[in-house]
């Protein structure tokens, strides 16, 4: 889809449809009262009839408006102004464009965006609208032989602004919208692809191509290495797959090069059938976004190259399968990780960490300033939360402050959890230097207090995004999240956010 920019008054658009809101009860929107204007009070005459009351979520198309020069207006309602928001923005811009994706105009022009949204930029306004756009349209049908075909699909959306002074703001915000779109595409995707298709050497070949295209470094490392490295925590979670493991590390450098970079981390379980801890067989085929989190942190080094931001970025993907196997780890097993410190493996159900632990410990190398990982990590996480806000967790309180800020500006909420001294004790081992687990309670908690052990040397931030990475039932799917969270933190960082 094409996007563009532009300041206008919505009666003089030539367009197959301009969008319009009404609030509750019944009342127009500026842009709608400039076209009822227009039209001699055809709008009014129709809302006055009972045909559109303003609720969220609603929708009316009208054609041949009298006196206007677009073909279509599509009236959207937005629900009560008083309560009108930021989730209400965004389903405002999705619901509109799944149904102009239905009417058979071609273009469409978007009056949307001139509504005030409370403490929110025009930058901010373009930004949602377009990743809420695209988020709509998104499908995921490459393996169906017959694909849902829309007859005459939208093809350019304009976005509106209110005033000419703004339009160079729009522009820029538009451009990162973009990006961070194609980047959440792109963890979609790879969340989405089946796990006969997306194991570590696919991963590690989609990075390949991702380096070549934006000019990244790329390194990636097999077995051997890692063996060589001492990755025997990583390297255990392998050891029932024939797929072989891969720890893949990309380098973007969009600053002076003295400048320490920020090193995201991404989980890269490709799939997960608990091993020998063998998950329920309900739902197991879910375990293929056990890798959500390296998606994740690949579709941010793909928004952040786009936008060519003035950051070094470097991720690093520990990427395997965990399988039961003749040569899968046993609960018992006692290994030794990179960092020299022995974990007593009790449930190798938990292999997430044992993966993370030597890829954080790997990240030393880098010098980084500061290194945060993405990880599908435990179910506690989403009895704690939902699947409305990640886990956040963090050894520095002002990088959780500025994630959680990232977060509510990206409308991809995050929620600070603690990681307390005390919580330590959970993961106690009679036989090594701790255990894989800590029991059943404040198990998100414990699986962060044991990452904490191997991020002594950086400022270091973990998100458990097992409730936020897939949606299950009848809208099935990667969501892409936390790409927008981590896109804006490092927009921030760039001072590239308005």
């Amino acid at each position: 889809m094409e996007f563009s920019i532009k300041s206008g008054s919505p009666e003089k658009q030539r367009s197959a449809c301009v969008v319009v809101g009404v609030f509750e009860s019944r009342k127009l929107t500026l842009p709608a009262e400039l076209l009822d204007k227009a039209s001699g009070g055809y709008i009014s005459d129709i809302i006055r009839r009972g045909d559109m009351e303003g609720k969220a979520g609603t929708t009316l198309l009208l054609h041949s408006l009298p006196s206007t020069l677009c073909d279509r207006v599509l009236l959207v309602g937005l629900g009560k102004e008083k309560e009108f928001r930021e989730k209400e923005f965004a389903g405002a811009i999705r619901t509109s464009v799944k149904v102009l994706n239905e009417t058979g105009a071609f273009d469409a022009s978007i009056f949307l965006t001139e509504l005030q949204v409370r403490k929110r930029s025009v930058g901010w306004r373009i930004r949602q609208a377009t990743l809420a756009a695209l988020d709509a349209t998104y499908k995921f049908e490459q393996f169906k032989s017959k694909k849902e075909e829309i007859r005459r699909p939208l093809r350019k959306l304009t976005l509106s602004v209110e005033r000419r002074n703004e339009l160079g703001m729009a522009e820029e915000a538009l451009a990162q919208g973009l990006a961070i779109a194609e980047g959440t595409a792109l963890a979609k995707t790879l969340g989405n692809l089946p796990p006969n298709v997306c194991h570590p050497t696919y991963l590690a070949e989609q990075a390949k191509v991702m380096a070549e295209q934006f000019k990244l470094g790329c390194e990636i490392l097999d077995r051997n290495e890692m063996e060589e490295l001492g990755m025997h925590s990583l390297l255990s979670v392998a050891r029932g797959s024939h797929q072989p493991p891969k720890l893949i590390v990309l380098s973007y450098k969009g600053a002076r090069a003295s400048e320490n970079p920020v090193v995201l981390v991404g989980k890269g379980v490709t799939f997960d059938t608990g091993g020998i801890s063998l998950k329920p067989g309900a739902d197991m085929d879910e375990m293929k976004y056990d890798m959500c989190g390296a998606a994740s942190v690949l579709g941010t080094m793909q928004a952040v190259a786009r936008m060519a931001l003035p950051v070094n970025l470097t991720v690093v993907v520990p990427a395997t399968e965990n399988m039961p196997g003749g040569n899968a780890s046993r609960p018992g097993d006692i290994v030794t990780s990179m960092s020299g410190q022995t974990i007593e493996i009790l449930n190798t159900d938990a292999e997430g960490r044992l993966i993370l632990c030597d890829a954080l410990t790997y990240a030393e190398r880098f010098d980084p300033d500061t290194v945060i990982d993405v990880a599908t990590l435990t179910g506690a996480c989403v009895v704690a939360l939902g699947n409305v806000a990640t886990g956040l967790f963090a050894n520095k309180d002002s990088l959780a402050r500025e994630l959680q800020d990232a977060g509510e500006d990206a409308n991809d909420r995050a929620w600070h959890m603690p990681l307390w001294d005390d919580y330590q004790e959970l993961l106690k081992s009679p036989f090594a230097d701790m255990a894989n687990i800590g029991g059943r309670w404040g198990g998100a908690i414990s699986a962060a207090c044991f990452l904490s052990r191997f991020t002594k040397k950086f400022e270091w931030a973990h998100l458990d995004i097992a409730g936020t990475a897939w949606k299950s039932g009848s809208d099935k799917g990667a969501t892409g999240r936390p790409v927008p969270l981590l896109t804006h933190y490092l927009m921030q960082r760039a001072g590239k956010l308005n």
